[in-house]
């Protein structure tokens, strides 16, 4: 649907993260869609029910409505809490310092750590089927006991039943694939282009003509993650049921064509992709139909063993595949940010890189470290269930005839290094939130000095309500310590995966150095409380998940972690969300473009929508830009985006985003605003001193005689409802018109 608008100045809005319903971006009851559909869309007051709320003389109010790209479908918002180690993953690489990137290593180091955790997810639905309930559960009575829908798998033989049930870790790869192909097929990929991003993003810049275009990449890159998770199935099977009626030769000849296979996946995710869609799609071919051979020979393979279990121990080889997977995130962890810290050391920057420019090893632990939770919390959540509450460990062993359910011990050094994070990262934040008090509070007793020089002894309170209130929005530049303390914890815990190697697990290695055996039985009960901290996080994550499907608004709180984790295209891992600013800055692009054509358009964004509002300026031609300005108000894109993505939003691109609009650019912040900030601060060059514009907060701290309370603490919203607001779009629309 289009409209016919009654004036040709237009302003723009673009809302910011959370998402909220066009009648409050409008400030107006009464609204209706001109252009886009249900998934995003640009909304006007209905003609002849009134003007939008701030709305300017003899300009036009239009709000872009893109919230239902994260915060929309309930199963979509509730199963994105399963890929939340993929998004981890995949932002990594967008945390990168600027500077060019000669050798592409970040981009591949990036990708090869996503690979793991796609080998971790396979390995957890492994270790849940193949290794607890069909090598150690089923064969013994105890554990069998009461559960007849585990009972008939007894009577196959053990090569069978473990080829039936690899059936459920396909079905889980399968699952993940679907969610990406459907949210692709959704919202990606609005608008064609010839030109693709490159898979390890090197020399990317948001001005590309295809940066956004993500598909051809995704793509490729979900054909080899789903090579790489049936191979990792069937390296663990053909190791759990051995030679079987094949022979030994056969069967060490299968094992050969599965590790390759692997192995082509690794290559693969290693190289950059081929550009070329013709040549992507011939190299597909051949490894699926490589992959397609070699599965059904492995699960025939399986169904013609006779391998029998033991009578206790773990399904061979998993315990070595665990180890190995968390052992090789470690040294890519490790050299991610070797060469992620040599790389910010030599790049030039205005200003001190935030996280000392390790933000990309730091994503990455995220990342593993979300993983490791899921997997652990899965396990041996399930262990505990089908051992009915007995899991046993070198102290406590169980009774033959309870169960004989051992997961791997890998899971124990991963619990209790995420309880020593936990416990260390909140006595670090602590610390750092107490160190930074007195300062963060000289500092707000300067603002408020200067703003409310002569406050009445009536007002004494409010006035320390706001100091409060200014010293609390600094919080966010405080953090440093804690993430980077952070990512010496999850490199630390990851080493620790060198003792199961050697088969040392945590209370082993306490009896070993107390002697007595004392030391081992507390590290035993603190390694438990690990277990149980993590899996009950892991819980409330889902708990969380599912209401997200239930309730509208529990779906728009998890949508803020969408809302900044998804805005980057998927270059890493194909499983992340989607990307939404792939459908929202083409889609910007467009419709600014057709409504220049009849007269000047303000851009107005708030919060992450001004980071919409800029990447967009950054892709419209030159004959647009002339009637194009940009206000912004509580924007993030210098005290986060700059800072977290130099790279990308660097001072050099911002000066350029000004540059492109001849600085018809007006930025709108407050003290008390915890999000949004200064985009030029004091002590840059080459910049017209009125960009920024300090507001201050609250306007008043006496009550008006016309009121009854005192202003309030606006902060982060709303912007649009004060007079600098007018000002500036009457500004901003006579500059450009």
């Amino acid at each position: 649907m289009d409209e016919t608008p009654g004036r040709d100045a237009v302003e723009l809005r673009v809302h910011g993260i959370s998402g909220v319903t066009a009648e409050r971006i409008l400030d107006h009851p009464i609204v209706t869609r001109v252009a886009g559909n249900t998934h995003a869309g640009f909304f006007r007051p209905r003609p002849g029910s009134g003007t939008a709320g701030g709305a300017t003389d003899g300009v036009a109010v239009e709000a872009y409505r893109w919230d239902s790209l994260t915060a929309g479908a309930a199963v979509r918002t509730a199963s994105m809490l399963l890929l939340l180690p993929f998004m981890l993953s995949n932002l990594a690489i967008w945390l990168r310092p600027a500077g060019h990137d000669r050798w592409g290593l970040l981009g591949l180091l990036c990708r090869l750590l996503a690979g793991t955790l796609t080998a971790t997810f396979v390995l957890a639905a492994v270790g849940v089927t193949l290794d607890l309930v069909g090598w150690q559960c089923v064969p013994y009575p105890g554990c069998r006991a009461s559960r007849p829908y585990l009972a008939w798998l007894h009577s196959l033989p053990a090569g069978p039943r473990l080829a039936l049930l690899s059936i459920v870790p396909l079905l889980a790869l399968w699952v993940v694939w679907a969610i990406g192909t459907r949210s692709a097929r959704a919202f990606e990929g609005f608008g064609p282009s010839a030109a693709q991003p490159r898979s390890d993003d090197r020399d990317q810049s948001l001005t590309d003509a295809g940066f956004w275009q993500d598909a051809h990449v995704t793509g490729w890159l979900r054909q080899v993650h789903v090579v790489l998770g049936i191979g990792t199935l069937n390296v663990a099977l053909l190791a759990g049921v051995g030679p079987g009626g094949i022979g030994a030769t056969g069967h060490v000849a299968l094992f050969v064509i599965a590790v390759g296979l692997l192995g082509a996946g690794v290559v693969l995710l290693a190289l950059p992709g081929p550009t070329s869609p013709v040549r992507a799609r011939r190299i597909l071919r051949t490894l699926w139909a490589t992959t397609v051979v070699a599965t059904v020979l492995c699960l025939g393979s399986a169904t013609l063993a006779d391998a029998t279990p033991s009578g206790s121990g773990k399904l061979p080889g998993y315990e070595g595949a665990a180890a190995g997977v968390v052992a090789t995130q470690g040294a890519l962890l490790v050299v991610l940010t070797v060469v992620t810290y040599t790389r910010q050391r030599a790049a030039e920057g205005d200003e001190r890189p935030v996280l000392r420019g390790l933000g990309t090893p730091i994503m990455a632990a995220a990342a593993v470290s979300v993983g490791a939770a899921f997997t652990a919390t899965l396990v041996y959540r399930v262990a505990d269930a089908l051992d009915h509450g007995d899991i046993p460990d070198p102290i406590r062993p169980n009774p033959p005839i309870v169960g004989p359910l051992d997961p791997p011990v890998a899971y124990w050094w991963a619990a209790l290094a995420g309880l020593s994070a936990l416990l260390i990262g909140a006595a670090v934040t602590l610390v750092t939130l107490l160190l930074s008090r007195r300062r963060r509070r000289r500092l707000a007793a300067r603002i408020v000095e200067r703003d409310y020089p002569d406050v009445p002894a009536a007002d004494a309170h409010r006035l320390r309500l706001v100091r409060e209130t200014i010293a609390r929005s600094r919080v966010t530049e405080e953090l440093g310590p804690v993430l980077l303390a952070f990512l010496v914890i999850a490199s630390l815990g990851l080493a620790t995966v060198a003792f199961d190697v050697i088969g040392i697990g945590p209370t082993q290695l306490a009896d070993r150095l107390g002697g007595d055996g004392g030391a081992a039985v507390v590290l035993a009960y603190v390694t438990d409380a690990g277990v149980w901290v993590i899996s009950l996080l892991v819980i409330c994550l889902l708990i969380l998940g599912f209401r997200a499907y239930r309730s509208a608004q529990t779906r728009r709180v998890v949508a803020v972690l969408w809302d900044l984790g998804t805005f980057w295209p998927r270059t890493v891992h194909p499983f992340a969300p989607p990307c939404y600013a792939a459908r929202a800055v083409p889609e910007l692009a467009k419709r600014v473009t057709g409504l220049t054509a009849r007269g000047p358009v303000v851009i107005s964004g708030h919060s992450q929508g001004s980071v919409l509002a800029a990447a967009t300026i950054l892709h419209l031609p030159p004959a647009v830009l002339t009637r194009v300005s940009l206000l912004t108000y509580g924007s993030p894109l210098r005290r986060t985006y700059a800072r977290l993505y130099p790279a990308y939003f660097g001072p050099r691109t911002l000066h350029d985003l000004g540059g492109r609009i001849g600085w018809r650019w007006r930025n709108l912040w407050r003290d008390t605003d915890p999000i949004g900030g200064p985009i030029f601060p004091p002590g840059s060059h080459g910049t017209p001193p009125d960009v920024d514009i300090r507001l201050r907060d609250p306007r008043s701290l006496t009550i008006d005689p016309a009121d009854t309370v005192p202003p309030p603490i606006e902060g982060h919203w709303p912007y649009h409802t004060q007079a600098a607001y007018q000002m500036a779009i009457r500004e901003l629309t006579d500059l450009s018109g």
